[in-house]
């Protein structure tokens, strides 16, 4: 990067705008009534999630590919991507009819995987390395130097970052008036570079506020610190947004244009995630669940105002939801898990659902085995309440029966083990 810090001219974002009118539509930015309801404020949500691709992220790849010249271009594109930033480069290389390679870690969910072929086709090939997006990051890199090939950046490059903030310029002229609030995901950084860019702009008295997963704050923690840190571990269940390190670009604009980042804890995600669904119809992976998450966090602030979230993406494997339910009943402490020392007789699991199971609670899981030549047996129990307040009345009665028990939902190490 150069010593002259770069930022994002509107004029530059608006050429970008231009270049994307070849293959997209502008999404729509709805009015949202129950989120309205929800805060007492008038909550519009930027539909990403509605892109020819399901994300927002088609933008910035076509627009930095369409900038290359026919002479880069004819020795083919290198990417690396959990899923989102894939899609994008393997539609642009089937529609400009150039070959790429696509790096993806080990662990993105297979519905990407089949996403990106489906759009690719023959112009793509997958290589699956790695099981973070940095070490698929990097071997993307490599393999760029190596080959001759162009690396295609998922989100810290100039031309990536416009093209991400011509949802901007979308939103700008599809509001009647400026927004009070805008929460914006992050992950790399370089969609709430470019929107933070333009919007700072056009709209100065805008809060904008970026949103990170809480096991994954890449952004917020280089910001605290006063300069970009590799974060040592994360936790890769928000894939769209899971990422150890800012780029340096989005870094430098992001601390110039946010006015806040809220990391939301992963749960809190995955409540978003089915409250969409249930009450609105709309189907958001967890990165694109993160913009409207954060708005329980900014809950007082919000009311009476104009608030825009942009919903990043919808490319969810329909097999996590049953992961999703568990980790929003864990968050909402509506799903409690027990070691419970059993005496070794007859009828003695009998008496616990008789006596500690609550008429609106439901004993959901139970492993039991018995130990030969003991007293007591453990068994690993897990029970759903109706309500968070639930949960004392279960304990007290734990307690007025003398049962022996260890929670375990606060213990990392030894639930992850068990559960």
């Amino acid at each position: 990067m150069s010593e002259e810090k770069y930022f994002p001219a509107v004029s530059d974002i608006e050429a970008a705008e231009t270049v994307l009118g070849e293959i997209l539509e502008p999404t729509p930015m709805m009015r949202n009534n129950n989120l309205s309801e929800k805060y007492q404020a008038d909550v519009f949500l930027k539909r990403e999630d509605l892109q020819i691709v399901r994300s927002y992220k088609i933008r910035g790849a076509y627009n930095k590919i369409r900038s290359l010249s026919p002479d880069i271009l004819k020795y083919g594109i290198v990417c690396a991507s959990a899923g989102n930033h894939a899609q994008g480069v393997a539609f642009s290389c089937n529609k400009l009819q150039i070959m790429g390679s696509i790096y993806m870690p080990t662990t993105t969910p297979k519905q990407k995987i089949e996403q990106v072929k489906m759009f690719g086709r023959d112009y793509i090939d997958i290589v699956l390395t790695g099981d973070t997006f940095d070490a698929a990051n990097n071997a993307a890199i490599d393999y760029a130097r190596k080959s001759g090939k162009t690396f295609i950046p998922p989100f810290d490059d100039p031309k990536i970052i416009e093209g991400q903030g011509t949802i901007g310029y979308e939103m700008t002229r599809q509001c009647k008036e400026p927004l009070d609030y805008v929460f914006i995901p992050i992950g790399g950084g370089g969609l709430a570079s470019g929107v933070g860019a333009y919007l700072r702009q056009m709209w100065p008295e805008v809060k904008l506020i970026g949103v990170e997963p809480a096991g994954a704050a890449c952004m917020k923690t280089a910001i605290d610190k006063g300069e970009i840190v590799e974060l040592e571990h994360i936790d890769k269940f928000v894939d769209g947004a899971a990422v150890k390190k800012a780029g340096e670009y989005t870094y430098e604009i992001c601390r110039q244009v946010l006015d806040d980042i809220i990391p939301v804890p992963e749960g809190a995600v995955c409540s978003t995630i089915i409250d969409m669904y249930n009450k609105s119809a709309i189907v958001v992976e967890p990165a694109g669940a993160l913009s409207v998450a954060a708005m329980r966090f900014y809950a007082d602030k919000i009311i009476g105002k104009k608030v825009g979230c942009i919903v990043s993406g919808s490319n969810n494997d329909i097999t996590r939801m049953e992961e999703i339910r568990e980790k929003s009943l864990l968050f909402e402490g509506l799903k409690h898990y027990f070691i419970v020392n059993f005496p070794q007789k007859s009828g003695a699991i009998l008496s616990f659902v008789r006596d500690v199971i609550g008429p609106t609670d439901d004993l959901v899981y139970i492993q039991y085995i018995k130990k030969t030549n003991k007293e007591e047996g453990p068994a690993l129990i897990g029970i759903e309440v109706s309500s968070k307040e639930d949960y004392h009345a279960l304990i007290n009665r734990m307690e007025a029966h003398h049962i022996t028990y260890e929670y375990i939902n606060e213990n990392n190490k030894l639930f992850e083990i068990l559960i």
